[in-house]
């Protein structure tokens, strides 16, 4: 059984004083170096001197410590912070004094410096016996003390917390050469520190700086990993085996049991040695009394390893928003002037750092695409999808998931196909990857540009598939160029509204406005609510941008969407809430940006549009129905490659992506995901079963209010009278419905009775009213349904009238029998008695035509009637 700890006793002499022995302590140093400076030809006096006139101050900052991620969980119905994930350096825990063991302390002191409560910091004695020694060619002798040992600690501690490589290359070298210039600083600084903090403080800081192997520093972090105890639970057979380790750390860890000359075989020999001879210092030094050290020394080395998990790695299905997190402050200039010095400071500074991210939420998003998408190829097709949470009001990320298992080792592909760092949510600079085209998420950017321009959305295109000349649309950097035709995804055609081009994602309805807005303009609603590319180059405003071809992060959308359905006030995403430093004081974090984006009455039109989209258009397969109203865009690219649910409720916005990763297996072009089947459904609808139990969990969690009603001069806007232009010239046309505050669209020709090339229709039509800048559709005659007279066919057997007619362009659909008796035989069965309309009338080829044939018996013969 140990003895308690105490301080050792037989002090040297009882009339020097603590701070006379500092300072004699100080002269015998010097003195026992001067042999060795006298053999350089150095004068001792000089020695003095120079040893004087060296710095005394040592600085003793914080010691690297772990530093600590956190995410919220409810507990018990409570929200509480608990951890994901670790990062460090140096793998230490530092600890108060009554947090170690006696047995360790004592340990300590009994390996390293048994006369450590008698000296100043430097051990004259042993320092003149080292000296004397090493002069004189015996085995060399150290001579440093526990004070000594820490303050060298404490240098290279401090030369590794630098934040370049060759800062740090430089410093530790500085700190451990062996040099009389090093030795000399490192007793002057021991001699100073020992004035400055107590013994106790000095040897709990020892404890807790010191290497015990590979990445482990300090007493706890060594009894966690070695023994998987507390620094306060360490029996003596542990404590001896951790203290031995510091005399060698590279040889001395417990961690290595294969090797041939200190692993398990051997039972850990090297160790065991080192471990008996600090067992029998305690012996000597009463610490310990004989049958205790008999048992021990009996005893086993059996260590129980426990690896500190480090990195995002660790932090289970939130290792890409952990990344992020680490992203952030890698980026982010309010942690340090570069990129190496803020990451340095992140693993070494001991920080707890309290992020946004909701693990229930986060687990009802990864469970929804974990169900849903295959983490590895499918039938050759390598798909990425990615959901992203973000709060409205705050910019707080509450959930970040994604279809694969992070791993950042740097060689994740050769783990398997479901392991990756390409964060698919985030902008390259934040997780890798270059984005995903926005599709026909991004066409909400090209409405909110409409309604700031004035517009409304009752104003009325023409939608159908046509050939665009780019060359009509104005950019950014002037008219495009080129032409394109711009299909739609239903084939729709005729006239739409802009809501109705909304609610069902019509591209021609959108390219009709964007041909009439500046592209600047769109660009500039998107980037007001700051939209940007996931690549970090600039928005693209060509033509095709309307309809998304811009590459863009999920996380850059669910919180634009999010600024949306808040009255258009967006905030910038953050991730980290709160970062503690090992004081308890707070460190300076990023703060989210937030703005009033869109002007507030555009915002709610715009939102009033796009609750359309998941009530009855083009999203309601993601409506999870749950009593939440929420506005939404569906989005899918060309060839079916990409697709997207984006949308939010008043209180949080979620994006969904379902694309690709890489092309597939064989294959120079993106696989069209309409065309490949999950085990979920179809690949390109998967994207709304994802984006519905997701939404459904963010609104348990936060609910929502009703979306404020547009107001009404976005809705009709100002009605104006269509003018009736039947008859006109195309020109003549054009010239009125545009003098009359309308968009003019030539319809092409129809069938009709007026003379080729006049105006036959309008849609809208003539005398209606419509929104003034809507579009009016124009359509001529081809002059098909002219009037011509009905030919004479009495007495013209039933099947020759039918050909006369057909001949003439009569449809046969149009011609009916009818039968009378008055006048009938034998002879003139199934002749025309009559017409309707009569000969000579004015017919043409719609007009229904009526030839009433002869019969005895009034009606059709018996046998099938009268032949056509």
């Amino acid at each position: 059984m140990s003895a308690p700890f105490r301080l050792p006793q037989g002090r040297l002499g009882t009339t020097l004083s603590f701070v006379g022995l500092s300072v004699a302590a100080g002269i015998l140093a010097t003195v026992a170096v001067t042999p060795a400076i006298a053999m350089t030809g150095v004068a001792a006096n000089s020695s003095i001197g120079m040893f004087e006139n060296l710095p005394d101050y040592l600085r003793v900052d914080n010691l690297p410590q772990k530093t600590t991620v956190y995410a919220h969980q409810s507990i018990d119905g409570q929200d509480q912070n608990v951890p994901i994930a670790s990062f460090y350096a140096e793998n230490r825990e530092s600890v108060a004094w009554e947090q170690v063991a006696d047995v360790a302390k004592n340990a300590a002191i009994a390996a390293e410096d048994p006369r450590y409560y008698e000296h100043g910091g430097v051990d004259p004695l042993g320092v003149v016996r080292a000296a004397i020694s090493n002069v004189l060619g015996g085995e060399v002798q150290g001579a440093s003390t526990i004070t000594q040992q820490y303050v060298k600690n404490v240098l290279v501690a401090q030369a590794t917390g630098l934040a370049t490589e060759e800062e740090r290359e430089a410093a530790y070298e500085e700190a451990t050469s062996v040099s009389f210039d090093r030795k000399l600083k490192e007793m002057r600084y021991a001699i100073a520190l020992e004035k400055e903090f107590s013994k106790d403080q000095i040897l709990l800081g020892y404890l807790n700086i010191a290497l015990y192997g590979g990445r482990v520093y300090g007493i706890q972090a060594a009894a966690q990993y070695y023994y998987g105890v507390n620094a306060s639970d360490l029996n003596l057979n542990q404590a001896a085996s951790l203290l031995a380790i510091v005399n060698n750390p590279a040889n001395l860890r417990l961690d290595m049991p294969d090797d041939p000359d200190n692993g398990a075989a051997t039972g850990y020999a090297l160790t065991k040695d080192r471990r008996d001879y600090i067992l029998a210092a305690m012996l000597e030094h009463t610490m310990i009394d004989q049958a205790t050290y008999d048992a021990t020394v009996a005893e086993p080395i059996t260590p129980a390893i426990n690896d500190a998990p480090v990195g995002c790695t660790s932090a289970g299905n939130a290792g890409f928003f952990c990344d992020y997190v680490v992203n952030v402050i890698r980026n982010d200039p309010v942690f340090g002037e570069t990129e190496d010095e803020r990451y340095s400071n992140f693993i070494r500074g001991g920080f707890d750092v309290y992020t946004t991210l909701d693990l229930d939420l986060q687990w009802a998003a990864q469970t929804s695409i974990d169900e849903n998408v295959p983490k590895t190829r499918y039938e050759g097709v390598d798909l990425a999808s990615a959901a992203t949470a973000v709060e409205a009001g705050t910019g707080k990320i509450k959930a970040m998931a994604q279809n694969k298992d992070f791993n950042d080792s740097g060689d994740a592909a050769a783990l398997g196909g479901n392991f990756s760092a390409l964060n698919y949510n985030t902008d390259y600079d934040y997780g890798g990857s270059s984005g995903f085209q926005a599709a026909s998420t991004y066409k909400t950017f090209t409405l909110i540009a409409w309604l700031r321009a004035g517009n409304t959305l009752g104003d009325t295109f023409n939608i159908s598939e046509k050939d665009y000349d780019f060359s009509t649309f104005q950019s950014c950097n002037g008219p495009g160029s080129g032409t394109d035709y711009i299909e739609n995804d239903a084939n729709e055609r005729g006239n739409r509204t802009v809501l109705q081009s909304t609610t069902t994602s019509i591209n021609g309805g959108f390219m009709q406005m964007g041909q009439k807005l500046d592209q600047c303009e769109i660009r500039k609603a998107a980037t007001d609510l700051f939209v940007h590319r996931a690549d970090g180059t600039e928005l693209t405003t060509n033509p095709a941008a309307i309809l998304g071809t811009n590459e863009v992060a999920p996380l850059t959308m669910a919180a634009a969407y999010a600024g949306i359905a808040n009255h258009g006030y967006v905030c910038s995403p953050i991730a980290i809430e709160r970062m503690v430093k090992p004081d308890g004081t707070d460190a300076v974090i990023p703060q989210s940006t937030c703005q009033q984006g869109i002007e507030a009455p555009v915002a709610d039109a715009a939102a009033y549009a796009l609750q359309t989209v998941i009530e009855s258009g083009s999203a309601t397969a993601s409506n999870p129905y749950d009593g939440v109203e929420h506005i939404a865009k569906t989005g899918t690219s060309d060839g079916n490659t990409t697709t997207w649910t984006t949308g939010a409720s008043s209180k949080i916005g979620l994006s969904v992506l379902v694309g690709q990763a890489s092309l597939p297996d064989g294959a120079d072009e993106y696989a069209d995901l309409r065309q490949l089947y999950l085990d979920s459904g179809q690949a390109a609808t998967a994207r709304h079963r994802i984006f519905s139990p997701i939404m459904e969990a963010l609104d348990d969690r936060y609910g929502g209010d009703d979306f404020a009603a547009p107001e009404s001069r976005f809705l009709r806007g100002v009605q104006v009278s269509v003018p009736d232009v039947t008859g006109q010239s195309l020109e003549q046309a054009r010239s009125i419905i545009e003098g009359a505050g309308f968009a003019f669209q030539d319809g092409g020709p129809r069938a009709s009775d007026l003379a080729v090339g006049v105006v036959a229709a309008t849609d809208p039509a003539g005398g209606s009213t419509a929104s003034r800048g809507s579009t009016i559709t124009v359509f001529t005659s081809d002059g098909t349904l002219a009037g011509a007279p009905m030919p004479n066919l009495t007495g013209v057997p039933s099947d020759d009238a039918v050909e006369a007619l057909t001949d003439a362009g009569v449809p046969d659909g149009a011609i009916t029998f009818a039968y009378t008796g008055s006048g009938a035989s034998a002879t003139n069965l199934c002749q025309v008695a009559s017409t309707n309309p009569a000969a000579g009338s004015s017919v043409n080829t719609s007009t229904p035509i009526t030839l009433t044939l002869y019969s005895p018996t009034g009606s059709a013969p018996v046998g099938g009637g009268c032949p056509r």
